[in-house]
């Protein structure tokens, strides 16, 4: 009995502690830290600085990927296997514009849940069981030029895989391709 009673007062005092603690910490003083006034502070003339890159906007990336997309979607990958389906690693809308440009592409451009994949396999489409293909794109940031460059990439299982690199230009509010494969 003496020995659960020394357990159970331990474990008060261990309670206790906590609680000092937490407590503690809550009630420390919240003054301000100063910080030096920014108009006393040296200024630097770094002539060697470089801003940083604008990133892309989402509606100039979608275009630059629609690029793409269409790039390899007229290409025929797929000729030689028995492909029943194309998955493009794009957003819903994207998709859709795909599959609206390309109505009657063979195989069709299918949305990405219906992909079936196991690893170190060839993605499958679920509607047929058969083999399938996923394309997608990368977008790098702009170039000092304006330039963007981008990867088009196509995977149907390890053995059947590549990119394409694109370099693309701004152009009258659209994306050109400058170097057609």
């Amino acid at each position: 009995m003496e020995k659960m009673n020394r357990k159970f007062i331990g474990g008060l005092m261990a309670v206790a502690g906590l609680a000092a603690l937490f407590s503690a910490g809550c009630a420390m003083d919240r003054a301000s830290i100063p910080f030096t006034d920014e108009a006393t502070m040296s200024q630097s003339t770094n002539d060697a600085y470089v801003p940083p890159k604008p990133g892309l906007s989402k509606m100039d990336q979608m275009k630059i990927e629609m690029q793409v997309f269409s790039s390899l979607l007229n290409r025929h990958f797929w000729d030689d296997g028995e492909y029943t389906a194309i998955f493009v690693q794009a957003d819903d809308a994207e998709l859709k514009m795909l599959q609206n440009k390309f109505p009657k592409h063979k195989p069709p451009i299918k949305p990405n849940y219906l992909a079936d994949l196991r690893p170190n396999q060839m993605p499958r489409d679920k509607d047929t069981g058969r083999g399938a293909m996923i394309l997608s794109v990368d977008v790098n940031e702009p170039e000092p030029d304006g330039s963007v460059q981008a990867i088009g990439r196509w995977y149907a299982g390890g053995a059947v895989s590549g990119f394409y690199t694109y370099v693309l230009m701004p152009k009258d509010g659209d994306w050109e391709i400058q170097n057609p494969q």
